[in-house]
């Protein structure tokens, strides 16, 4: 067997070593005793250490974007090493990507003192067991956040953030500190509901031994978008039941909410909306009708509304058939929401011919000059496949102490004595 000395044992490590950085954390500074030509081009010789740890942390491992503020509240901590660590980083240069092995060793002399080696790995060897961690990584990937949370000890371990790297960050903190750091990165909506669920007391009142619960919430990712997640707290069963030990984890939901809430829009879109002519339906006009009194009471918010009435509309489906009815139902609607697209009127159909507007922010006599505005306007508009027709409209404000039904009766009254007086006309019931 061959006899090396240190000295030469030392010079075979050093060949094979890329980068030599010696930090000093709380100057938080380094420098480097020795670099590559590779990682030259990628690391100064000297800087901040919380430079450094950004980058080798959030920037390698592909994520070259710039990350949000908020996430590097986590860099003073990430910085902190409790012994020594082994991690592998990767990162593109030049067209060409570059895998590295990272060592931290602190130094004897002073704990927050550190040396980090640096040295790039062969493909075959950083591969070496990517076909076991992509088989992790299919069920970690909808995961963005994990950790394991102590309340005993108000403590914090194990945390990974999976888009920065796969591996754990090396430090720990307070849970009570880290409740603080994280709300910044929850929606400013949702932030009271975050404070409330994360709560040590709420988490011990609500979650048993081998229980886990869990709520829905936006939260910034990596590039500063929110996004919605799942927080999912899991209760560990030990042997006491005063033991408050958790896994926390935060699970990637974007996508999937994304697709429900569109689901779920379309199926309030079919609930609330008439089929035919694709305003609200007799349902879903009555309760706006109904929010508009609560309005007015709550808001002193000012309604009026108007009822529309095609007339002789029996004698245009018995003429023509109901098919073309249908058309001039729809042509009608569209003419309307046309004219009235400059004011939030919401407009439903009552039944029939019938069309229900609930005009908000408008007296009786500024409804009343849009009604004639518009029943001037439909009985000039040629009509496709019937030529010309007219409407009756009614009008009415609503009063502080209305019920929805008197309010209707009002309006239905006003509506009546326009048809009644001869029709294509206009009457007010106050």
């Amino acid at each position: 067997m061959q006899v090396y000395s240190e000295s030469e044992i030392n010079k075979v490590l050093n060949d094979n070593i890329d980068a030599i950085l010696v930090v000093c954390s709380k100057e938080d500074s380094y420098h480097a005793l020795k670099r590559s030509e590779i990682i030259s081009k990628y690391i100064p010789a000297e800087g901040s250490y919380k430079a450094l740890i950004e980058k080798l942390m959030f920037h390698m491992n592909d994520k070259d974007s710039e990350i949000t503020e908020d996430y590097k509240v986590f860099l003073p901590k990430m910085g902190e090493f409790k012994g020594r660590i082994a991690q592998k980083i990767s990162f593109d240069l030049d067209g060409q990507k570059h895998y590295i092995q990272m060592l931290v060793y602190p130094t004897e002399k002073n704990k927050d003192d550190y040396v980090i080696l640096l040295f790039e790995l062969d493909k075959h060897e950083f591969y070496r067991d990517e076909k076991l961690k992509n088989k992790v990584r299919t069920i970690q990937n909808s995961y963005l956040f994990s950790m394991y949370v102590d309340l005993n000890n108000d403590n914090v371990n194990s945390i990974n953030v999976s888009e920065i790297s796969e591996n754990n960050m090396h430090y720990v903190v307070k849970y009570s500190e880290w409740r603080m750091m994280i709300v910044n990165m929850i929606l400013p909506e949702d932030q009271e509901l975050f404070l409330r669920k994360t709560n040590p007391e709420y988490l011990k009142e609500n979650l048993k031994p081998s229980k886990s619960l869990s709520f829905d919430c936006q939260m910034k990712n990596l590039e500063g978008q929110y996004i919605w997640v799942k927080l999912i707290f899991g209760r560990s069963d030990t042997t006491s039941e005063e033991d408050f030990r958790f896994v926390f984890m935060v699970q990637d939901i974007h996508e999937d909410s994304l697709k429900l809430f569109n689901e779920l829009k379309k199926f309030e879109t079919l609930a609330s909306h008439d089929s035919l002519t694709g305003v609200f339906n007799h349902g879903r006009i009555e309760t706006e009708l109904s929010n508009a009194i609560k309005d007015l009471n709550t808001k002193n918010r000012q309604v009026s509304l108007m009822m529309l009435d095609i007339d002789y509309f029996k004698k245009i489906n018995d003429t023509y058939g109901h098919a073309v009815g249908d058309d001039i139902l729809k042509e009608f609607v569209n003419t309307i929401k046309e004219k009235l697209s400059e004011y939030e009127i919401k407009i439903g159909r009552w039944g029939g011919e019938e069309f229900v507007c609930v005009c908000y922010d408008m007296d009786i006599n500024a409804v009343q000059k849009i009604a004639e505005e518009i029943r001037q306007y439909i009985s000039e508009k040629p009509f496709e496949k019937i030529g010309f027709m007219t409407c009756s409209v009614g009008v009415t404000s609503i009063n502080e102490k209305d019920t929805v039904k008197e309010a209707f009766v009002r309006l239905d009254d006003a509506l009546y004595k326009a048809k009644a007086s001869g029709r294509n006309c206009i009457c007010i019931n106050n």
